[in-house]
């Protein structure tokens, strides 16, 4: 049976929404964990090399670059959720604490290439823009028929 129309039973609700699923210290800690982690797995390359004729592959770590993507899968959290802590004040200064800290060690891996310097810039948005200027004249000419 459905509630009487009119009513204000939602008025008497101690709180409204869903619990959060951190506090902005627990989602401080989270990360920490996963700077840990990102940092015990590095990716993995098989390489080839040659010694006295012969050839071994082995594996070769590489630095895994951090991501606000990753950190909210590590997290258990969605993207919208991050943005909607964000925006909370109480975890403003984390969230950007966070933000800052990716990028900072994905510029600091692609400075030292241990990242691909080109998609790093472009995901920080460092592209290197030239403008060019024409000041003479453009002429278009229709095409003659012969």
């Amino acid at each position: 049976m459905a509630a009487p129309k009119g009513n204000n039973y939602w008025q008497f609700r101690n709180k409204h929404g869903r619990d959060k699923k951190y506090e902005p210290e627990e989602l401080w800690n989270e990360f920490i964990e996963y700077s840990d982690w990102i940092e015990k797995n590095p990716l993995l390359e098989v390489k080839p090399f040659a010694f006295q004729g012969d050839i071994t592959m082995a594996m070769v770590p590489k630095m895994r670059a951090m991501g606000i993507i990753s950190f909210c899968l590590f997290a258990d959290i969605d993207l919208k959720t991050f943005e909607n802590y964000k925006a909370n004040n109480d975890f403003f200064h984390i969230i950007t604490r966070i933000e800052n800290a990716i990028k900072s060690q994905k510029f600091e891996g692609a400075s030292a290439e241990l990242l691909n310097p080109n998609i790093i810039a472009r995901d920080l948005g460092l592209a290197d823009k030239r403008e060019t200027e024409h000041s003479g004249e453009i002429i278009v000419k229709p095409p003659t028929r012969e």
